[in-house]
Order: C-alpha cells, then sequence, then structure tokens
C-alpha cells in the first residue's frame, strides 16, 4: 500500500498533472480577480486548503525526485539545486503567510507613530464578565477574507465563558457600506451634515434636541445653544440657522453665493457648501424621521467601509449585529449586552505595536518640471526614537530595515502633509525565500554551464547534426486600407492644400525651429521636433502630412490656425471601421480623415455631444463609445495646438517645480512674473516671431525670424537651466526622430529574413557554391541589421535618461532584439534559425509601429526608478526571444511533418530532429531567463514596497508560463507524451501563455502592470484565425506523424 502510494506521490505523471493544474488555478485566479475582486480570488483560489495542498504536493514530488533521480551525486548538482530551490521558495511562501505579518503606518508632519495596521482584515471580540466573583475578559480574534461572492472564515465561533454558551455566526457581507437614514415614520426626526473637516469626507447625524461635537464645533438641532451652530425646523417647514461664527456659502445647484454673519438667524440653504475657517459643512436635505443604519452604497465621494453582519447568541438570547470597517479601519463598535455579558467588536485591521517610534520630520513631494500631479520622487524624512535614535530618508527602493521591521515609501495624503509607510515584519519567511533564489539562480546558471545536464546532452547531439539540413516554404500576404474623400460644400481639401504648400515655411529655418525645448504636459523637455512629431502622430497616426515634415506643420498652424481648422488632419478611429461617427457628423463611410468645421454643425453645437455624455457615462466603455471619446480628444489636442495653448516654451522663474508657460497661458493670467520686461517678452515674442515667419514665407529672408528664435533659446538656457536638456542630447532626439530606425528596421528584417529562407531552402535541394556565398552575404547583413538595433536602442537610452524597456513599445523593441540576437546565437547551428528569428524579429517591430502602441519617449515613473527593475525587466523581457524562436521553430518543425512522405522522410526525419533539438536549447534558455527574471522581479518588489509576492496578474502569469514551459520541457519524462511532434506541438501551444502574460494581462485584467483596466477589449480577428490555423496544421501534421514517422 506504502510504496504504490510513493511511486505515484513521486512520479512524473504527478509531477505533470500538478504543472498544468496549478497553472490552471492561478489562470482562473486572475480572471476572477479582474470580474470581481482581489479578495474573491483570496477566497477561492489563492489563500484555498486545495491550493496550499498542490504546493504541498510539489514539495513531496520534489523530494521524491531527489530521491528517484539521485540528484545528490556531483555530475548532478544543478539539477539539485533547481529542486531544492523550489522546495525553499514554497517553505518560505508558507512562513510569510502563517508566521510573518504587514501593514500600513500613516503619519502626518511632525507627528510621531510607534504602531501600524494591518493589511489583513480581523474579526475582534471582547466578551467581558463576572466569572467566580472576579471581572473576566475573553478574547476571539481572528483573520478572515470577505467579498459579496463569497468567504473565508473560521466563523461560526462558539466558546463558553463560564457556564454561558457563546455562538457568533455569519450573516451578511456588503461590500461598500456607508451610515445613513433609513426612514421610518415611528423613528426620531434626524438631520444629516456632511462635513470635510481635516480634509477627509464624514457624515453626521444629528437628533433631534440634542446637541453634537462635529470636528471641535458644536452642531444643535432644533435646541438654541449658545456657542453652537443652532439649525432649527419652524412651523411652516423652513429651516434656519444662527452661528457663532461668520461663514461664507455656495449653492451648488446654481452657484450663487453669500454670507452668513455671525450670531444672526439667516434662512438654511439646503444642499450648499458651508465655509468657516477649516471647516466645510452642507446639510443636503431637510430632516427625516427614521433610524440610522447601514446601507450599500452608490456614493465614491464618501468614506465607504465593509459591513460585516453578525449573529450573537449568549445563553438564549441572541441579537444581530452590524460591524462596520474594512482594511484600515481599527475603531470598536459601541458595547452591547447579552445575558449579562457585554460584548465589543470590530471588524479591521489589527493594530501592531512597534519597539520603537517613528516621526515624521518632513515629506517631500517632487513632480517633474511644470507638472501638479505628475510626481517624480516622494521622500519621507523620519527619525526613529529608540535607544540610539538617528534619523533616515524612506523613499522609493531605499528601505529602513530596522529591528526586523522594514518600512518602504507606499504612498501619501493627498495634500501632501504626511505619508503613508509600508511596514513589513518577515524576516524568517524573506530569508527562507532568498536562499530559495540563490539555489535557482546558481541551479539555472549550472544548468547552462556545468555538470551531466540535458542542456549539455542536447548540444553534443546538435554537433552531429550540423551538417544535416531541412527544407520549408513559407508564404505572407499583407493587406491595407484606406483612403480619404473631402467634401464639397466647403473649400475642397485640394484647395486648402494648394494654400498650404504655396505658404510651407522653408525647411532649413524650420529644422531650426526643430530644435527649440518645449515642456509637455507631463513635464518631459523635448526639442519641437520630437513635440510636432507626436502631435502629428496623435491627431492622424501618421509622421507627416502629405511630404511635409513636422516641424513644418507646426509652423505652419501657429501661422494659419484657421486653415488647419478646415483641413482633413483628424483620423476619426484608429482602423476606419466605426461607420457610427461618420454618419454623425456627415462624411462618407470611407472618409478616414476629417477636418474641425465637421464636428459641428450650424449652431456651432459638437455633433458628437450627446454621444460623448453616455460614453463618459459608463466606467467601461464598448469599442464605439471608446472611438467617441478618443475622437473627441484628438478634437481637442488639435484645438490647444491651433490656439499655442501647448506651446509651453518660456521657463517661469520663481516657479520652484520649473514650470514652463505658453504666451496664451501667460496673457490669461494663470501665469505670473516679476520681472516686467520678461513678462513683455513672453506675451510678445510668439506673435512677433510668427510675423517675421511669414514675412520669411513670402520674401524668402528669414533673417529677422533666426534672430528671435536665437533670442528665445538663450532665454530658455538662461532662465531654465536646471531642466534645460544638453544640446548632444536635443540634437541626439532629433537624429533619432528623422532616421526612425525601428520603423525602417522591421522592413528590411522582414525582406532579409524571408529571403535568406528561401535561400537555405534552395540549398537542400542542390548545393552550390554561390547559394553558400549568398548565404554567407545575408548572415552578415543580419548581423549588421542586429548592430543597428543595439545603436537605436542605446540611443533611446541616452535621449530617456533610463533603460529602453520601460513601456509597451520599449519592451517589443527589446523583445524584438533579443528574438534576433537569441537567433544569431544558434544561428550558427542551423541558418532556419536565423532566419525564422530575423522573421520574427520583423513582425515584431511591425507590430510596435501598430497605431495602438504608443512610440513617445516617456517620464519615468518613480517606482521603476530602480537597478532591480533594470535587471529584472531586461531579463524577463529578454526571455520572450528565445521563447519566440521555441514557437516559430515549432511551426517550421510541424510544417516538415505535414509535408513528409515516403520519398523524402529520411531527410525529414533528420531536418525535424535538428530543429527539435535546436527548440529544446532555444526554450531551455527561454525558461531559465524568464524563471530568474520572474523571481528578481520579486526581489526588486521586496526591496521597493515590502512584498515579493503579491498575486498581481502580470506576476502570477509569468509564473504560469513558468510551469507552462517546464512542463513541456520533461514531457520527454512522461509516458505517452514523448515525441518530437507532441513537443513541437507543445511549443507552439505554450507560447499562448506568453502572449498571456506580455499582451493579455495589460488589455484584459486588473492590475499594476495593466494599461487599459476598464476599458472593454475586443479581441482582434487575427487571433482566432491564428488558433484555427494552429489547429489545422497540428491535425495534418499528427496525421503525417502517425503515418510516415511511426
Amino acid at each position: 500500500m506504502v510504496n504504490p502510494l510513493l511511486r505515484f506521490l513521486f512520479s512524473t505523471r504527478l509531477m505533470s498533472v500538478l504543472f498544468i493544474l496549478f497553472a490552471l488555478a492561478m489562470a482562473v485566479g486572475t480572471f476572477i480577480e479582474s470580474m470581481y475582486s482581489t479578495e474573491t480570488a483570496r477566497i477561492y483560489i489563492y489563500n484555498a486548503k486545495w491550493f496550499e495542498l498542490m504546493m504541498l504536493l510539489f514539495v513531496i514530488n520534489f523530494v521524491g525526485n531527489i530521491r528517484r533521480y539521485k540528484l545528490w551525486k556531483w555530475s548532478k548538482w544543478p539539477i539539485l539545486a533547481l529542486h531544492l530551490s523550489w522546495i525553499l521558495i514554497i517553505i518560505g511562501a508558507g512562513v510569510t503567510r502563517y508566521i510573518s505579518f504587514e501593514g500600513m503606518m500613516p503619519i502626518a508632519e511632525g507627528e510621531t507613530a510607534s504602531s501600524f495596521y494591518s493589511d489583513k482584515t480581523f474579526l475582534t471580540v471582547y466578551i467581558d464578565g463576572d466569572l467566580e466573583g472576579n471581572r473576566r475578559r475573553k478574547s476571539l480574534e481572528d483573520a478572515m477574507i470577505f467579498s459579496t461572492e463569497g468567504r473565508r472564515s473560521s466563523l461560526p465561533w462558539k466558546s463558553r465563558f463560564g457556564d454561558t454558551q457563546v455562538t457568533i455566526s455569519y450573516v451578511d457581507f456588503i461590500e461598500e457600506a456607508v451610515e445613513d437614514i433609513i426612514p421610518d415614520e415611528s423613528g426620531k426626526l434626524l438631520l444629516k451634515v456632511v462635513e470635510s473637516g481635516g480634509g477627509i469626507r464624514h457624515e453626521h447625524f444629528i437628533e433631534e434636541g440634542t446637541v453634537s461635537n462635529i470636528h471641535n464645533t458644536l452642531f444643535a438641532f432644533n435646541k438654541p445653544t449658545e456657542g453652537a451652530i443652532s439649525i432649527t425646523l419652524d412651523g411652516d417647514g423652513n429651516y434656519l440657522v444662527k452661528s457663532p461664527f461668520s461663514a461664507d456659502f455656495m449653492r451648488m445647484s446654481d452657484q450663487y453665493t453669500g454670507r452668513l454673519e455671525s450670531d444672526i438667524q439667516d434662512t438654511l440653504q439646503l444642499r450648499s457648501l458651508y465655509t468657516m475657517g477649516d471647516l466645510a459643512f452642507v446639510i443636503p436635505n431637510g430632516a427625516i424621521r427614521g433610524k440610522v443604519g447601514v446601507v450599500p452604497s452608490s456614493d465614491s465621494s464618501t468614506e465607504v467601509k465593509q459591513a460585516l453582519v453578525l449573529k450573537v447568541s449568549a445563553g438564549d438570547q441572541f441579537k444581530e449585529v452590524t460591524l462596520l470597517g474594512g482594511q484600515g479601519f481599527t475603531d470598536f463598535e459601541a458595547p452591547f449586552t447579552l445575558a449579562g455579558l457585554d460584548f465589543t467588536m470590530r471588524y479591521g485591521s489589527k493594530e501592531y505595536e512597534l519597539p520603537f517610534a517613528i516621526t515624521l520630520n518632513d515629506f517631500i513631494a517632487e513632480k517633474y518640471p511644470g507638472t501638479e500631479v505628475n510626481y517624480s520622487s516622494f521622500m519621507s524624512r523620519i527619525s526613529v526614537e529608540d535607544e540610539k535614535s538617528f534619523d533616515y530618508d524612506i523613499y522609493m527602493n531605499h528601505v529602513l530595515d530596522h529591528k526586523g521591521y522594514r518600512f518602504f515609501q507606499s504612498s501619501f495624503f493627498p495634500d501632501e502633509t504626511g505619508t503613508v509607510l509600508s511596514v513589513n515584519h518577515d524576516f524568517w519567511g524573506t530569508w527562507i525565500t532568498y536562499i530559495g533564489y540563490f539555489l535557482l539562480y546558481i541551479g539555472l546558471m549550472g544548468l547552462l554551464f556545468f555538470g551531466k545536464t540535458r542542456f549539455k546532452v542536447l548540444a553534443q547531439s546538435l554537433e552531429k547534426l550540423a551538417k544535416k539540413k531541412a527544407s520549408l516554404t513559407l508564404l505572407l500576404t499583407l493587406l491595407s486600407l484606406g483612403s480619404a474623400l473631402a467634401q464639397s460644400n466647403l473649400p475642397t481639401q485640394k484647395e486648402v492644400d494648394s494654400i498650404i504648400f504655396s505658404n510651407v515655411v522653408d525647411k532649413k529655418h524650420a529644422e531650426q525651429f526643430a530644435s527649440l525645448v518645449i515642456q509637455d504636459d507631463q513635464g518631459r523637455m523635448k526639442p519641437a521636433h520630437t513635440f510636432a512629431s507626436e502631435l502629428l502622430r496623435k491627431l492622424s497616426f501618421k509622421n507627416d502630412y502629405k511630404g511635409l515634415a513636422p516641424e513644418q506643420v507646426m509652423l505652419s498652424m501657429m501661422l494659419y490656425p484657421g486653415l488647419w481648422y478646415n483641413t482633413e488632419i483628424l483620423a476619426l478611429d484608429k482602423k476606419a471601421q466605426n461607420d457610427s461617427i461618420r454618419k454623425i457628423i456627415g462624411v462618407d463611410s470611407d472618409q478616414r480623415f476629417v477636418k474641425v468645421t465637421d464636428f459641428f454643425d450650424e449652431s456651432g453645437s459638437n455633433k458628437l455631444g450627446p454621444y460623448l455624455q453616455e460614453a463618459y457615462a459608463t466606467a467601461t466603455p464598448n469599442k464605439f463609445q471608446q472611438d467617441f471619446k478618443d475622437a473627441a480628444l484628438r478634437l481637442a489636442l488639435l484645438n490647444r495646438a491651433l490656439s499655442g495653448d501647448i506651446l509651453r516654451i518660456f521657463p517661469v522663474p520663481t516657479d520652484e517645480n520649473n514650470k514652463w508657460t505658453s504666451a496664451l497661458e501667460y496673457r490669461s493670467g494663470a501665469v505670473t512674473v516679476a520681472d516686467t520686461l520678461y513678462g513683455s517678452f513672453v506675451s510678445n515674442s510668439v506673435p512677433l516671431y510668427l510675423q517675421y515667419v511669414d514675412q520669411g514665407v513670402q520674401t524668402g529672408d528669414y533673417s529677422r525670424a533666426e534672430q528671435l528664435l536665437t533670442s528665445l533659446k538663450r532665454s530658455q538656457q538662461q532662465l531654465g537651466d536646471e531642466v534645460m536638456p544638453s544640446d548632444s542630447k536635443i540634437k541626439a532626439e532629433i537624429i533619432y526622430n528623422r532616421i526612425d530606425l525601428f520603423n525602417r528596421l522591421y522592413k528590411y528584417d522582414a525582406l532579409i529574413g524571408i529571403l535568406l529562407f528561401f535561400l537555405v531552402v534552395a540549398n537542400i535541394y542542390k548545393e552550390r557554391k554561390a547559394l553558400k556565398f549568398t548565404i554567407s552575404g545575408f548572415r552578415y547583413l543580419i548581423y549588421l541589421l542586429f548592430v543597428l538595433h543595439t545603436a537605436g536602442l542605446i540611443l533611446r537610452w541616452y535621449i530617456s535618461g533610463h533603460a529602453p524597456w520601460s513601456d509597451a513599445y520599449e519592451s517589443i523593441l527589446y523583445v524584438a532584439w533579443a528574438t534576433i540576437g537569441m537567433g544569431i546565437a544558434l544561428g550558427k547551428k542551423s541558418d532556419f534559425t536565423l532566419a525564422s528569428s530575423t522573421f520574427v524579429a520583423s513582425m515584431l517591430l511591425w507590430i510596435a509601429h501598430q497605431n495602438w502602441v504608443d512610440p513617445a519617449v516617456a517620464n519615468l515613473q518613480p517606482v521603476l526608478d530602480s537597478y532591480w527593475l533594470m535587471i529584472h525587466v531586461a531579463v524577463i523581457v529578454g526571455s520572450y526571444g528565445p521563447l519566440t524562436v521555441g514557437m516559430i521553430l515549432g511551426v517550421v518543425s510541424l510544417l516538415l511533418i505535414a509535408l513528409s512522405n515516403s520519398k523524402n522522410i529520411d531527410r525529414m526525419k533528420i531536418s525535424v530532429k535538428e530543429l527539435t533539438i535546436i527548440n529544446e536549447l532555444a526554450l531551455t534558455i527561454g525558461l531559465i531567463m524568464l524563471t530568474i527574471g520572474n523571481f528578481l522581479g520579486g526581489q526588486w518588489a521586496n526591496e521597493s514596497w515590502g512584498r515579493y509576492w503579491g498575486w498581481d496578474p502580470k506576476e502570477t502569469w509569468a509564473l504560469i508560463s513558468i510551469l507552462v514551459y517546464a512542463f513541456v520541457l520533461h514531457m520527454r519524462l512522461v509516458p505517452g507524451l514523448k515525441g518530437r511532434w507532441a513537443f513541437n506541438f507543445a511549443s507552439i501551444i505554450a507560447f499562448a501563455s506568453i502572449m498571456m502574460t506580455y499582451f493579455g494581462v495589460n488589455f484584459y485584467l486588473v492590475g499594476l502592470h495593466s494599461y487599459a483596466s476598464g476599458d472593454q477589449v475586443i479581441t482582434p480577428t487575427f487571433v482566432y484565425y491564428t488558433l484555427l490555423g494552429v489547429i489545422i496544421l497540428g491535425g495534418i501534421s499528427l496525421y503525417k506523424y502517425k503515418k510516415v514517422y511511426k
């Protein structure tokens, strides 16, 4: 009995089942979290006992396989290290879950705190009563998770206090709940007061004939009281107010303002905001008879809590109790008595006491130049009050580690007067996990370079097949769309274009204008060339306007804004498929670009107005509603460009955040400067410059315009030197824009990759020296393209100031680079691999330049400013290269199998074997990089905010991909799953997990890495065609494999 059980627990069959089930469970968990909530995913998946049982079975299986395969032998030490690492990682996760604790610590400037609030929610019950003549207390407490879809708790609780049986059981849970008046004709007359003292909204209920203290101010209802704000209801139903303080008020409905004088009774304005110093309050409605109770909330501006409804029984008495609380709340509800026992209850965070105290001396939030909410960094300057006190600065990626507690910069108060620190106490869990990580890293490195491993065996096998070649024919078809037609009731587009092109600014002067620095809305300092290029791309999804350079278009817009209001430059939607917009604004269904005037009717009203209201009213707009919103944003952007509002080229000398302004903003009075001479320059220089440019257009003499442009640049250097980019960086960015390297590279990669593929096929059928020489030449061309790709990434790194894999566009460029780099590394053994990887890299670069990916260089978010991030993203995104190569080699192998017959079977077997070995090598390298990158991300997260694993969808799907590829590489050990067809087919299917990790998480799921959470995502139709193609290819190749290869 024991031996069969052990054989099952240690078997490769159980291992493969665990790989698949664990990956599937996590995948379901990410979608549950996205559709419902994080708590629901934890209840049913991540914190479930069956999920923990799977991890225990993994540990048992790993231990058993160490014994089964005698991994303690020195020649197998890398594989032993890998198995031990996973055992320690799982044990470390268990210690973190069951022993460690963490939470949040808010501190206001100048205040001292010595406790923090748990991130878990606890139900805490204190039962007080007399026992044997003495007052005794019994405490009950446990961590619980609740959501509207389920719960994970130890309820019901059954306990005894002396001879009294006490039972506490679950009744209901409300996710978002508030206290409000529940109407009841038999109830008391209650008046609701909403106040925001201290900047936080609170709701209070004053019973008729009573006085309440609200934020240190007395309020009285139908009980005139000296020194209180007295609100009375007269016999005619009118509300009157008398206050010891003067107050200003504003009526919400019509913005009417007035003043309440002190000690003078006046009419109370309902639904009006009264302001008295730091106190602001509103009486939203008249008094209502009823009782105060808990109701579901739909108001996002209200402080929302969770409501846990319990049934408390003591002896033969019971009571239904509603506890308002949740994460971050620590207040106990008012005590009540049952069967002679006093109950005090709380649902919320547990308060942990620190063995020392922390004082916040100062909180500093730095913003990107000229922005109000775009933060570049934030820091807490604190003092640790202990036996030996000391000062310390806590900021992103700079952690305070003291007496087993780690403090991280998490967030801050909205008014920047305080900080919120994340606190973690997980000494043993962290170190056990880190030891596991260390063994994982050296084991993976050892797998590549040391010992008797599968990787070494594959490399040796490949050497034996180095002179064998395979055949394949590949066909690619590309489609293109769209053209635009002009309206006839206004000047035709041809007429408008004739005016534009007859008044084009000289290219030489436009190039000088291109180096003028502009501050964008996100605070990034960029040359006008970049600004103009991005403007054109956002408006029309193009890099020029009918051959005009971006800087020429921008100058033309500044010179002749009225002309551009009648120019068809606005793209309605990315794919020109939304007929609804075209029908509404009255243009042809196949018209791709429209002009501003198309959006307005004869009365000047926006034709999209009613539809935009509907689109903005929903939190999850559908594709067509999103197109309406995007079109409106492009319309607003063009309007800002034509008005000059976005031309922020003037430094504001006294601004501590290095804000730059535009002439339009300055003339509006929104910005002031002390120097009246400079103020006059700001106000008048742009109109004067445009006058000189216009003269240059007419006469060809731009000398006066150039002189003024030089003055503008000089003022930027003198007054904005703190944020002004260097001349070399400005020139580098303009060169980068004009070369447009990556947009060109995908065409060259595709052409050379396809040609090399056909040359290799031709050489297989008949070897010729000329073909070999040509293939060698193409190989060196690919090397050259790889060098150019590398140079482009380095140039972007220099321009942005951060590693070029920090957003969607950059990461695609990096994956393409890694793909072709892996192809070069493995292409020494197979020209098929080099050709395939080059073609795949071209497809990735093509994807990067589709309209849904923004190629603009952007500022780096504070949390991403870390060397851990640089290594983590570089490795994990780089792993997509070899895994992509593995996928394409799987496709090639199945195609060769499908083309096999009795005449060419010998050559095909050799070719398929060669490609399968290279495929396994590529997947092995990819899996190693993916695993290292993922767990380096855990270390980065732990150093940034104190949690190395949080079940965020991105990290979860990365782990799913690791398990999927681990399963693929272990298939050769599982009876029934061996064979080249199964491996190659699995390598194709497994790539779906990478696509989900890379793209799907960003657009389908909600998490830290999501780019489009909240938008309804429509899956591209090519995904379904691709899936159908894989199924058909798999079916045909399997039939041939069984018929010819067996």
